[in-house]
């Protein structure tokens, strides 16, 4: 059962989700395959979703990374009903994404029919199969980290999704850098490590990405994960669209 602590739902996530600048946004996902935000939650809602860590009845399952060879750390996925708060931020972020989704399928040849709603879409998952819940938080501490990885959990996959980050850098902790790498065809891999602030989010690809080249669009494969910690505690979010078998 949840408690009363979780952050509660309110209009302000369809705002700021509005307000952002989606032409600065659109063309560092073209270029880069990740685009930040700017800050989304204030340090209160940052600190308010890192406290629903501890609170046992928001959550489905832990992971403990070194377990599993993901890395080392350890993360929570949300059961639901999620939390008010963030499930209006996944649904805000969602519509605002769709258009780049069905982009980016058309570009690679493949159907463009992202709904513009996501309680449509995620419809579609569990019409799959696809059930389980996949927003998550994330803990390390000194010295853990996340291995490079893509989270697809079925089928069906939005090819896009997001991670704030909800400690302070330079604070809270060192190290934890968030890291992309994309795998080019016939060529080296080429990485890119994203700093971001306190609330502050980086929408980037799931999977594969287009790419307009010299002989037409091609695919780029792209792998995230987060640099070693080298102190303190590092709490992020992570809002994935598409739902897990």
């Amino acid at each position: 059962m949840q408690t009363s602590l979780a952050p509660a739902a309110s209009p302000a996530p369809a705002r700021k989700v509005d307000a952002l600048d989606w032409p600065r946004i659109e063309t560092d996902l073209a270029t880069r395959g990740c685009a930040t935000t700017g800050v989304l939650f204030d340090p209160e809602e940052c600190r308010a979703l890192a406290a629903l860590y501890d609170q046992a009845g928001h959550f489905r399952s832990r992971v403990v990374m070194q377990r599993h060879g993901f890395g080392q750390g350890e993360y929570q996925y949300f059961a639901n009903p999620l939390p008010l708060s963030i499930a209006a931020w996944r649904s805000a972020l969602y519509e605002r994404l769709a258009p780049f989704a069905n982009a980016w399928a058309a570009a690679m040849g493949q159907p463009a029919d992202y709904p513009v709603e996501h309680a449509s879409y995620l419809a579609r998952c569990h019409a799959a199969g696809q059930l389980r819940p996949t927003p998550l938080l994330l803990r390390y501490e000194e010295g853990d980290y996340n291995c490079l990885h893509q989270d697809l959990y079925g089928d069906l996959q939005f090819p896009l999704q997001l991670t704030v980050l909800l400690s302070r850098p330079g604070e809270d902790f060192t190290g934890g850098e968030f890291v992309l790498t994309e795998q080019r065809p016939r060529m080296q891999s080429r990485a890119e490590v994203v700093s971001l602030a306190q609330g502050e989010a980086v929408i980037f690809a799931v999977n594969q990405r287009p790419v307009a080249g010299t002989r037409g669009t091609y695919r780029v494969t792209m792998r995230h994960g987060v640099s070693r910690v080298r102190s303190g505690r590092r709490h992020t979010l992570g809002i994935i669209f598409h739902d897990a078998r």
